[in-house]
């Protein structure tokens, strides 16, 4: 049973890497992700960025929306301020809405998790 599933392929969207840490002098700190679609036809992912409980942050995301064909990958770079903390734990997410054979709809995200500190402090 355990060969059958190892010789399934398996596809999901990525965002990558899915941890990672910084370090800035600054008062934000820039981290750079790659999007990647697996899906065989074109499709819109939204890039948002989370605190560590899923609060959105207000964060500078270029660009906010990747649009990829298949088996396509795009570089996104996430600038979020530290807010006057000496250290941030954020999430970077890649979401998706996906239309349905039978018009419904899936949403998808997956998200990274990075930890960046204030060298200022």
């Amino acid at each position: 049973m355990a060969g059958l599933a190892l010789a399934t392929p398996s596809f999901a969207q990525s965002v990558t890497p899915m941890r990672g840490e910084s370090r800035s002098m600054m008062d934000r700190f820039a981290i750079r992700v790659v999007v990647g679609n697996p899906y065989g036809k074109m499709q819109n992912f939204n890039v948002r960025v989370y605190d560590e409980k899923f609060f959105p942050v207000a964060a500078h995301v270029s660009p906010p929306v990747a649009r990829l064909g298949p088996n396509g990958t795009r570089s996104v770079l996430v600038i979020v301020p530290f807010e006057g903390a000496p250290a941030r734990r954020v999430r970077i997410c890649a979401e998706g809405l996906f239309g349905i054979e039978n018009s419904s709809q899936l949403r998808t995200q997956v998200c990274g998790k990075f930890l960046a500190t204030h060298l200022g402090y």
